[in-house]
């Protein structure tokens, strides 16, 4: 644990002048989660072109699906690498491996700055306990973790709430069959990742929508 709170306080909380945003974009891509991953492939371009004007993003895709399978790509600038890596991705069905989220989150945060990352899902079948430390770990990091949850399960919603909150991120519920409200959130948070909150605050002001629901949130 001390190394770990030395780790945190060499850890730089702003990005530099110049620097590029970086966003992990994680997914659950069991076997239920096709259609979504679907959408995410036709919306994920938003978050590079709302940032353009604020330096770029630097995204890496994570998810994890089947039997204990669990991917991390290389960091993308452009939305057609990121869709060419999308697009080779197959759902399949097994339980959910968020720990492995938060825990590949954690080490990429402690060898380079992380902005800011997405975790889209349903379900969560985990110790929420477990889950909450690590959330907690990556708040020290200053690295907020937005969960974008899907559905009605309110196993899932608490423990999508508590990570977004320990991390100093925020939780929003979005609906399936609504393709806009996926690419809203996923472009506010690319916003929040390359210009900090007041690019998040003005991009909500002018935009609303679900950006003013992570707006709200975020401390």
């Amino acid at each position: 644990m001390q190394a770990f709170l030395d780790q945190v306080r060499s850890t730089p909380t702003v990005r530099k002048p110049g620097e590029v945003g970086r966003l992990i974009f994680a997914m659950d891509a069991t076997a239920s989660r096709e259609p979504t991953w679907d959408q995410a492939m036709h919306t994920q371009a938003e978050m590079f072109q709302e940032t353009k004007a604020l330096g770029g993003l630097q995204v890496q895709l994570a998810y994890y699906r089947g039997f204990g399978e669990f991917e991390a790509s290389d960091w993308y600038v452009d939305a057609d690498a990121l869709l060419k890596r999308m697009t080779g991705v197959r759902c399949l069905g097994g339980r959910t491996q968020i720990e492995k989220v938060l825990k590949h989150a954690r080490k990429e945060a402690q060898a380079r700055r992380i902005n800011a990352v997405v975790f889209v899902g349903d379900c969560m079948e985990e110790d929420v306990d477990r889950l909450c430390h690590l959330a907690g770990e990556l708040g020290l990091l200053k690295v907020p973790v937005f969960a974008f949850h899907e559905g009605r399960d309110p196993a899932a919603r608490h423990a999508f709430e508590q990570i977004a909150r320990l991390s100093g991120g925020a939780c929003c519920a979005f609906d399936a069959s609504a393709a806009k409200q996926l690419r809203e959130l996923l472009a506010a948070v690319a916003v929040f990742a390359a210009g900090g909150r007041r690019a998040l605050a003005d991009y909500s002001t002018k935009r609303g929508g679900m950006a003013k629901l992570l707006t709200h949130q975020i401390k």
